[in-house]
């Protein structure tokens, strides 16, 4: 009889950074920072992966209130099921299933890139999403991530972002590291740089809010912004070629966040039929999907252009959704025609 041991648990405790409230960094609401730890075992031991939570952005009290409502490390729950990249299983993740594997909880609205002093006057919204990113950092290189010898950052949509910006940091933390790596899943928001594309507008102003209400200039590198406008240094694309770790970059070239929020022209969801098309092809019209597919050759210019650099590797695949989940890799999945 053959006995497979399986190392880790799938039920991984929350650890809420209470020492990082005295510094500042604190989430949207006040709670504390937190992440989800699963330690490594064998010859994985000296090797992390961290990941980074996604879920969009918010860029006003309103919205940041709403959003927060459910982020708030004070009522989400205190353990977590491991998938993925971090998952425990050799047979689902023979690279890195015995590896310190980290979930960053995300609960700042900002792609860990805000910081404002301020709190928000009548709604106590505090806007510091980089002092968050550090704080967790600080937390992990003191259990060992110091001594890594491979380290893998990623993370998928607002996280995978993030990544991005947060690339060259992280590795700057851990400048003994034998091999460091950078994963962003749907990171790559662009503004399908095309006039006559409906939402044009929209989606070149996309972070313009953002940028006024979490700060997050002061974060975006000197590198782009000496060229070009602090907000098209928000997108990654204006950024990634001077990207000094090597990077990997997963996208889908039919976004369907990105359709559905910006090809739209500007109308809120509940009056354009939009938002159903971007989630359901079945709610698509001709018309949108011809946009769809023009989108979709604009981004793929935008992807082809970053795939020049040697250290920045692509998987680009056509599936209707974003993040890439686990079950897209094992069994079939929603396409437009290539």
């Amino acid at each position: 009889m053959i006995i497979q041991v399986v190392h880790g648990s799938e039920n991984i405790t929350i650890t809420l950074l209470e020492s990082a409230v005295s510094k500042g960094a604190v989430c949207l609401d006040g709670s504390p920072p937190a992440y989800f730890y699963d330690k490594g075992y064998g010859e994985g031991a000296d090797n992390w992966v961290v990941y980074l939570e996604g879920g969009g952005w918010c860029a006003n009290t309103d919205f940041c209130h709403e959003w927060i409502s459910t982020k708030s490390t004070f009522k989400r729950e205190k353990k977590m099921q491991f998938r993925h990249i971090l998952a425990p299983e050799q047979t689902i993740n023979p690279d890195f299933y015995n590896w310190n594997r980290v979930f960053v909880a995300y609960c700042d609205g900002s792609s860990f890139m805000g910081d404002v002093e301020e709190v928000t006057p009548g709604s106590n919204l505090t806007r510091r999403g980089a002092r968050i990113f550090d704080a967790v950092m600080e937390d992990l290189l003191a259990k060992g991530m110091k001594n890594a010898k491979n380290a893998i950052l990623s993370g998928g949509s607002a996280g995978g972002m993030a990544t991005i910006y947060h690339c060259d940091g992280f590795r700057a933390l851990i400048p003994g590291a034998t091999r460091y790596k950078c994963i962003a899943d749907s990171g790559i928001f662009t503004p399908a740089d095309k006039k006559d594309l409906i939402g044009y507008e929209k989606r070149v102003h996309r972070f313009d809010k953002l940028i006024a209400f979490h700060g997050t200039d002061k974060f975006l590198p000197k590198s782009c912004t000496s060229k070009m406008s602090v907000n098209l240094c928000h997108f990654p694309e204006n950024v990634v070629r001077d990207i000094q770790t090597p990077l990997f970059i997963i996208e889908s070239s039919y976004d369907s966040f990105q359709i559905y929020t910006g090809l739209d022209p500007g109308l809120p969801y509940s009056e354009t039929t939009w938002y159903g098309c971007g989630n359901d092809l079945d709610f698509c019209t001709c018309p949108q999907i011809l946009s769809m597919k023009e989108f979709r050759a604009e981004f793929l210019k935008t992807l082809q252009a970053i795939a020049k650099s040697s250290s920045i590797g692509m998987f680009v695949h056509s599936c209707h959704i974003r993040p890439l989940p686990q079950f897209s890799w094992l069994g079939s999945f929603t396409s437009i025609a290539k």
